[in-house]
């Protein structure tokens, strides 16, 4: 099991920068790829960064340039920095892990809200 606890969201004004961070515990040896989904209300939860556990990043084109994700391994946290942000970007922000092969089982976190003021 591994346990996915976020934080760091709230409220911004637009052009405004926020970090989220989400700390793993558990079977976190196993952990490969860490990242961030969203979801705006009425939308599909989105992909917004990855994160292999090599340093492999990748980022939705909406957030390429303003967001930027990263890992600390010796404190089990993936970061997300995200500046210049738009209410376009207002939405409840899921951190996950991902074990390695042959499990690839996927975690959540609890989700922690951002919202952008224009």
């Amino acid at each position: 099991q591994v346990q996915l606890v976020e934080s760091g969201g709230g409220l911004v004004q637009a052009g405004g920068s926020l970090r989220l961070s989400c700390a793993a515990s558990g079977i976190i040896s196993r952990i490969n790829v860490m990242g961030w989904y969203r979801q705006a209300p009425g939308e599909q939860r989105e992909l917004v960064a990855s994160i292999t556990s090599s340093g492999m990043t990748n980022y939705a084109d909406s957030v390429k340039g303003r967001f930027a994700i990263s890992r600390d391994n010796a404190k089990n946290t993936v970061y997300l920095q995200m500046n210049s942000l738009k209410p376009e970007d207002i939405a409840v922000y899921y951190c996950y892990a991902d074990l390695a092969p042959p499990s690839n089982k996927r975690y959540w976190g609890q989700g922690t809200q951002v919202t952008v003021s224009s």
